[in-house]
């Protein structure tokens, strides 16, 4: 049959990303206290396509996808990516993973038991020239109590949750627990899923005696970031869904550690 795709395309543009998105897939990830978690992924697999083809083959990334079946591990990650520079003849290969991450928590005073959902991605990236490129990136939900409210009210200070999306670049194997547990210890207080009334007085207390803005939160998980060597680059931002205001408040931070 006629393969369209290799045909040659005249306008001389090569394309950068093109590829198949939003496949729900299922797939293992490492569990720090269980040994590894089963889970469902939303995996975008994306190849450069040189100027000269017309297309790329679409069914191929999720022939590749289906060949690592019961074993699709994000250990495989660089096995995948070179299946997908092999198979499509491309010079770069790009895989997005998107997961929920399940961790069970306890409260802090009566200790019941609550099962914490965490968002988490995985970006991985092959190229014939720059090699091998792994971020890890996981979504925190925390609470804030402002400080200036605290500063100027006669009675208590307003709070809000907020979320923590930090992602990594590292020498060494990361869990993503201790990524999980670094931006909550950075917050005025966890989030849990499960609290009695003595949980509810303890994390009410203990976030009013913590402050902080979304300033302050982004500059302690960039200085715990800083002072981790394990750590190449990150990206950290907050945002807070505020609870007296029509707007969230925001704060970012992106850097390389020079080695």
């Amino acid at each position: 049959m006629v393969d369209v795709q290799s045909r040659r395309d005249h306008r001389n543009i090569a394309i950068d990303k093109v590829g198949v998105k939003n496949i729900r897939y299922p797939l293992t990830v490492l569990d720090k206290s269980r040994g590894f978690q089963h889970t469902v992924g939303t995996i975008n697999m994306y190849v450069n396509l040189p100027r000269r083809f017309k297309g790329t083959h679409m069914s191929r990334f999720i022939e590749i996808l289906n060949e690592f079946y019961g074993n699709f591990d994000i250990r495989n990650l660089p096995r995948i990516l070179e299946t997908m520079q092999k198979r499509l003849d491309a010079e770069s290969a790009h895989i997005e993973i998107s997961f929920p991450y399940f961790i069970e928590k306890l409260a802090p005073v009566t200790k019941s038991t609550g099962i914490m959902e965490y968002g988490c991605r995985v970006i991985g990236a092959l190229d014939c020239n720059l090699g091998y490129d792994l971020i890890v990136e996981v979504i925190v939900p925390i609470t804030t109590v402002c400080p200036c409210s605290k500063e100027i009210s006669n009675y208590g200070a307003h709070n809000q949750r907020g979320i923590v999306r930090l992602a990594v670049r590292y020498e060494k194997f990361i869990w993503i627990e201790d990524l999980i547990e670094l931006v909550e210890d950075c917050a005025s207080c966890d989030v849990y899923s499960v609290l009695k009334r003595p949980d509810e007085k303890y994390v009410t207390e203990r976030a009013y005696d913590n402050a902080k803005f979304v300033e302050d939160v982004v500059r302690d998980v960039a200085l715990r970031l800083k002072a981790d060597p394990n750590i190449t680059w990150f990206a950290v931002d907050v945002e807070n869904f505020e609870s007296i205001h029509n707007h969230s408040a925001y704060a970012f931070i992106e850097r390389w550690k020079k080695a």
